[in-house]
């Protein structure tokens, strides 16, 4: 699992739509991008149709989970996709994911214990055979419109 162009292309397109979330002093600020055969298909950021919407729940909403493409798909995360959600009634993003049957996923960095002290997003999606590959490298760039909360 090596990262490519393309992941970093896509993934500087999730950073931008995170710089688009409406700030919170209680959420962080995370773009998403659904792409399929090269080609970007629904894009979601942090409470872009309301307060509680997480970036890949805004993103797959857009497409439904019976698209076929999805089944090919990959999707880019500024963070690590919840585990779980203080949200009653709304499915956690690697749920969401694995219902959506999306085979790969691609994050800039994990999710701290700012919010939820024991995110298991990558380790669930593992689990169930969805590739996962951190990119790092942009792990700063992604994180930066969060820098008012504490990310330790």
């Amino acid at each position: 699992m090596t990262a490519d162009d393309t992941d970093h292309q896509f993934m500087r397109r999730a950073i931008e739509l995170a710089r688009e979330c409406p700030p919170s002093a209680t959420a962080f600020s995370v773009g998403a991008v659904v792409v399929a055969d090269g080609v970007e298909i629904a894009t979601g950021f942090s409470r872009e149709t309301d307060e509680k919407v997480h970036a890949e729940e805004s993103a797959l909403d857009k497409l439904g989970d019976e698209d076929a493409r999805l089944g090919r798909a990959t999707i880019y995360s500024t963070l690590e996709p919840c585990s779980q959600r203080a949200s009653a009634g709304r499915a956690p993003c690697t749920e969401r994911i694995l219902r959506a049957g999306i085979p790969r996923v691609v994050i800039a960095w994990r999710e701290p214990t700012t919010f939820v002290t024991n995110c298991v997003g990558v380790e669930n999606l593992r689990q169930h055979g969805v590739e996962v590959l951190e990119l790092a490298d942009l792990a700063d760039e992604a994180m930066a419109m969060n820098r008012h909360l504490d990310l330790s």
